[in-house]
């Protein structure tokens, strides 16, 4: 599984404002140098964001961006969803939709499976857990298994 800059950007982003939650509104600008993103890129990303309902826009000059519900009942999910899509797709076409025939024909459940594992972590974990630094137990624990920081 690939994450986009795209998708990393935009939880970046949803995380600092989570972050500041409390300070009201924050300038674009504000974020992008907060995280070193390119700016340009990330109004078009909060832009995305805006519209799946994510995140609100006020203008003016104490205008800005905030979390459009509580840092708690938004996944990282559901932030990758709203900037690129499906979480997991092969080819650009969801699991379900496949069909293999011949020795690859059960190849279709291992997609089903990474799908659903996926998913498992991925809405599993809220930008609250993640700006707390305190991740869910059980997705803390998949990062101690032997060779989780290795790159093979």
């Amino acid at each position: 599984m690939r994450i986009s800059a795209r998708a990393d950007y935009a939880v970046r982003a949803a995380l600092q404002l989570a972050a500041s939650r409390d300070d009201g509104p924050l300038k674009a600008e504000a974020i992008a140098d907060a995280q070193d993103i390119p700016h340009k890129f990330l109004e078009s990303i909060l832009n995305d964001m805006r519209r799946g309902g994510l995140v609100l826009s006020q203008r003016g000059g104490n205008g800005g961006y905030r979390l459009a519900k509580p840092a708690e009942s938004i996944s990282i999910a559901d932030v990758i969803r709203v900037v690129d899509g499906p979480l997991v797709s092969v080819r650009g076409v969801r699991p379900p939709d496949l069909s293999y025939s011949g020795p690859a024909e059960s190849l279709l459940p291992l997609w089903i499976a990474l799908r659903s594992n996926v998913r498992a972590i991925l809405e599993g974990v809220s930008l609250a857990d993640i700006a707390s630094t305190e991740l869910p137990p059980d997705i803390s624990a998949l990062t101690d298994t032997p060779g989780a920081w290795a790159n093979p």
